[in-house]
């Protein structure tokens, strides 16, 4: 199986909250199409920080993490992110690597979208259990 790419788009969900709160007006939501690899085997959500600064995401903390090469280092969380794939969405975290390092979407916004990579056609679906929406066991 080669690598699956995907495009999403991220939302900052602080402006989101903002515009519910006629704070700011929909067209000042900071938002942006996002191509990342899908990755089964990282956890959550990465982004860099040329992302980080054009979605106006507030500084996070730092968190020791594990890197594919085995180094642990020390990389930053942020919080506020909203991830659209078609007419699904999730709100998660998001780790920052430095630069404009390749962004990945990890197991627990895929699982909060319920999608599913469909090997065969090296791409990123809807369940296919679940195709008229995602559906959460909570048992």
């Amino acid at each position: 199986m080669g690598l699956t790419y995907a495009t999403v788009e991220l939302l900052n969900q602080y402006d989101e909250n903002k515009f519910e709160e006629g704070l700011i007006n929909e067209n000042q939501i900071r938002k942006m199409e996002v191509e990342l690899m899908v990755d089964t085997g990282a956890i959550r959500l990465v982004i860099n920080e040329q992302i980080r600064d054009e979605l106006g995401l507030k500084k996070g903390i730092l968190m020791n993490v594990s890197l594919a090469d085995g180094t642990v280092k020390p990389i930053e969380l942020v919080a506020g992110l909203k991830i659209r794939f078609g007419d699904r969405t999730c709100y998660t975290d998001a780790f920052v690597l430095p630069g404009n390092a390749e962004p990945l979407l990890g197991a627990i916004p895929l699982e909060g979208m319920d999608l599913a990579v469909i090997p065969s056609e090296n791409k990123l679906s809807y369940n296919p259990k679940h195709p008229d929406g995602a559906l959460f066991s909570l048992k």
